[in-house]
């Protein structure tokens, strides 16, 4: 069983959203745009902010050390260089410099000598890195690093700086001194500015999305009101029409939309109106044609009936004259039925019939054609293929299907099928001869249309049996196909639902022919 129903895409919600909404593709695009700009801007900001902090507070711990340091120099110049207690003096000065430090928690000292090692109270020696020793150790002048300030009296290790220099004493003895700047409180201060900044940018980014969907959907609403009013003027509303308001470019398009309603009215109308003409003008004709055919058939029938008493060729006169005129009627028929189609006066008269049986008929009555012909027509039905039809109008379509197999099957084998399911009805209808291209195969149900022109007919007809066939399908709710391919030979495909009014869903038979598919 083929079943050629095709199951809906599944896809990502966001992918959808993003295919099918105007405004959110708008706020999503300004969205991920602004979030890279806010992002790029507020990482400068943050890195300039950070750059400043830092560098000021370097800049004041390198003065404030330079400070300390020139006054403490000043104070050991004066220390007499042969007094007993210089060691204790310079201890004293330092310790002086280290208490005045600890006033405001301004920094922590430590001061290495061989004698004595000098440093603020809880402060850890491993608070200096050794980088700045080593490069103390290479040059004199000031240093400054960052560092982890170490407690050895359980505060918490905190943020520092580091300002190393060498202490001379006398231009005799020099000794490394260190002070420790805390940076908590500017790390805080940045810190601040970091959530400011970020803040700041979150509901600028959220401002921003609203505005611009406010400003999508003010952009929006009348083009929608434009898919609208389409909508409906495809549905046949032509008499409506959109606002004007203003003169903005919205309001033009407005106008454009209801100039062209009124224009595809007008052209409607007129089609309309041409095409009831045309309908009446075929209905009519083809009535009033019946009564002088009706005369001239009764003349021709009477003229045949005495063809073995005239002369050969008035004889062959006679029989054309026959045969003709059963092509004029057949066309009449059919133009009868068509504008039946165009007027929508055709209706169904449905009984439940077995379309396998109804296809068997029709195959017998002709199989002679076929046999003039060389093609041998084969069935393939099995079971009952009950379904609720109008027997008159698919018996037509079942004739119309194997009369254009054997006249265009070069007389090769016509293979028909039978199939059937809980919802559907179908018929195949497959010959192997000429095929169909492409571009023919769209064309092939259209009025009066033939494949070749020029090529020579066996069995006549008048162009309109596809045509007519096509319409008997619809009709019923059903669908008529066809598959074909040069050289390869086409298959039409009959699919009618076993209920009247029920929706086909599934295929019993399939479009293409069993190993064709790459002909496809």
């Amino acid at each position: 069983m083929a079943n050629e129903q095709t199951a809906p895409t599944s896809g990502f919600g966001f992918l959808r959203r993003w295919s099918r909404s105007l405004p959110f593709r708008v706020v999503a695009a300004t969205m991920a745009a602004s979030l890279v700009i806010l992002s790029a801007t507020g990482l400068y900001l943050l890195d300039q902010s950070s750059q400043g902090i830092l560098e000021r507070k370097t800049q004041a711990s390198l003065a404030q050390a330079t400070s300390v340091l020139t006054n403490l120099r000043s104070q050991l110049a004066a220390i007499d260089p042969r007094s007993t207690s210089l060691s204790e003096q310079v201890a004293r000065l330092v310790q002086d410099v280290e208490r005045r430090g600890k006033v405001g928690d301004q920094y922590h000292l430590l001061l290495e000598t061989p004698v004595v090692q000098i440093v603020s109270p809880g402060l850890s020696p491993t608070t200096i890195p050794d980088t700045i020793r080593s490069a103390l150790d290479l040059s004199d002048g000031l240093w400054s690093t960052p560092t982890l300030i170490n407690y050895t009296d359980g505060r918490p290790n905190e943020p520092g700086l580091v300002v190393a220099a060498q202490l001379r004493v006398l231009e005799q003895l020099q000794y490394p001194i260190f002070f420790v700047f805390p940076t908590t409180a500017e790390l805080q201060a940045l810190q601040v500015v970091q959530q400011a900044t970020w803040a700041a940018g979150l509901f600028l980014l959220i401002g921003l999305s609203v505005t611009v969907y406010l400003i999508a959907l003010m952009v929006l609403r009348p083009i929608r009101a434009a898919r609208v009013a389409a909508e409906r003027l495809a549905a046949g509303h032509l008499e409506d029409r959109m606002r004007v308001v203003g003169d903005t470019d919205i309001s033009s398009l407005a106008a454009s939309m209801n100039h062209m309603a009124s224009e595809l009215d007008k052209k409607i109308t007129q089609l309309q109106n041409l095409s009831t003409l045309q309908q009446r003008f075929v209905s009519d004709v083809s009535h009033e044609l019946r009564t002088p055919m009706t005369t001239i058939r009764m003349a021709a029938e009477v003229i045949d009936s005495h063809r073995d008493e005239f002369d050969a060729p008035i004889a062959r006169s006679s029989e054309l004259l026959s045969s003709q005129l059963d092509r004029f009627e057949d066309l009449l028929a059919e133009l009868l039925e068509i504008s039946r189609f165009d007027a929508g006066a055709a209706v169904l008269h449905l009984e439940e019939i077995d379309l396998s049986q109804l296809v068997q008929d029709e195959v017998d009555a002709v199989r002679p054609l076929a046999e003039e012909t060389g093609s041998e027509i084969t069935v393939n039905a099995s079971g009952l293929a009950i379904a609720e039809i109008d027997e008159r109008r698919v018996r037509r379509i079942v004739r119309n299907l194997l009369t254009n197999a054997i006249e265009h099957g070069e007389g090769e084998p016509i293979e028909v099928q039978v199939g059937y399911d809980s919802e559907a009805v179908a018929l195949t209808v497959r010959d192997h001869g000429v095929g169909l291209s492409a571009g023919d195969a769209r064309k092939v149900f259209d009025r009066f249309w033939r494949a070749d022109p020029a090529r020579a007919r066996r069995l006549g007809g008048t162009g309109l049996g596809l045509a007519i066939a096509s319409e008997d399908a619809r009709l019923h709710g059903g669908t008529l196909d066809l598959w074909g391919y040069p050289d390869k030979g086409t298959q039409f495909r009959l699919t009618l639902a076993r209920n009247a009014g029920t929706e086909l869903t599934q295929w019993p038979l399939a479009r293409i022919p069993e190993g064709e598919q790459d002909a496809e």
